[in-house]
């Protein structure tokens, strides 16, 4: 039987973040699709952003998750969630145009299967556990998805096993020149599951605050997002990439010092508190 800590009383409703996660996450990702329709790559960033609303979702879903004493539990959730999410959101990207749609159905299902087996096999009998390691999927799923996009300037699956190199003055067709296919994707899954990890587990406490966790998480996210735009130069236009990294490098400053200033805030409540002191004689 699991009793639940809570922990950082108040802010958003956790089903809000989900809805705004969700919403987010999924209209950012089909924004990157502008770049067919218009024959063009400049809009690859919004996968980027896609990430970054999902990753604070997720942030939040461990911190719902983990407040039933699950604090080792951490790591472990971010990795079900980028482990669940790479597998929906490759099967995801074979589907073209509903490619997102897809990714969310299968992640969904992979992480009702996760959850079962958690509380019906392994015995965690944890309340929340089905629910939130689906919403973990999902998560994992639409950073991978988005960061994906990002880096090579569409979803789908063609676009990610297919690069170009030059050779003699000729441009040809590679499969190695890609983002599956150089192992990017794997970069992709270390930088999701480090980001969707870290928040909650860096404001774990006495002292934790939504607002504060919630802001390192899109820290996190746009932090995840530089190396991906530095890595998009290798396959989408030199502009395109700069346009990302530079969107990129400004959200990570920008939430960055928001951050700084919520810990500031919060260390500050703590200044006039007293040593805790040994009893005389021993506990």
């Amino acid at each position: 039987m699991s009793v639940k800590i809570e922990v950082g009383a108040g802010g958003i409703p956790h089903n809000q973040i989900l809805i705004y996660g969700l919403v987010g996450s999924l209209v950012l990702i089909y924004l990157t699709y502008l770049n067919t329709y218009f024959q063009t790559e400049y809009f690859a960033f919004f996968g980027g952003l896609a990430a970054v609303a999902a990753l604070i979702w997720g942030t939040d879903t461990i911190k719902h998750l983990c407040s039933y004493g699950l604090g080792t539990g951490v790591p472990s959730a971010g990795m079900i969630a980028l482990g669940s999410g790479v597998i929906a959101a490759l099967f995801g990207a074979t589907t073209g145009p509903f490619a997102p749609i897809v990714t969310i159905i299968i992640a969904a299902i992979i992480g009702a299967v996760a959850g079962i087996m958690a509380n019906h096999v392994v015995r965690m009998d944890i309340p929340v556990m089905i629910v939130s390691l689906i919403e973990l999927a999902i998560v994992g799923a639409m950073t991978v998805l988005g960061l994906a996009a990002m880096a090579c300037g569409t979803f789908e699956f063609l676009g990610m096993i297919t690069g170009t190199v030059s050779f003699l003055g000729f441009t040809v067709q590679t499969y190695e020149f890609s983002l599956i296919g150089g192992s990017i994707i794997a970069v992709i899954f270390m930088l999701g599951a480090i980001a969707i990890q870290h928040s909650f587990n860096a404001c774990l406490g006495p002292g934790e605050k939504q607002d504060r966790t919630l802001m390192l998480a899109a820290e996190c996210g746009f932090l995840s997002m530089i190396p991906v735009a530095i890595i998009s130069f290798a396959f989408i236009g030199m502009y395109a990439a700069l346009v990302a990294l530079v969107i990129s490098i400004v959200g990570w400053l920008y939430t960055y010092g928001k951050y700084i200033e919520l810990s500031k805030r919060d260390a500050y409540a703590w200044l006039d508190a007293k040593p805790i002191l040994e009893p005389k004689g021993g506990a």
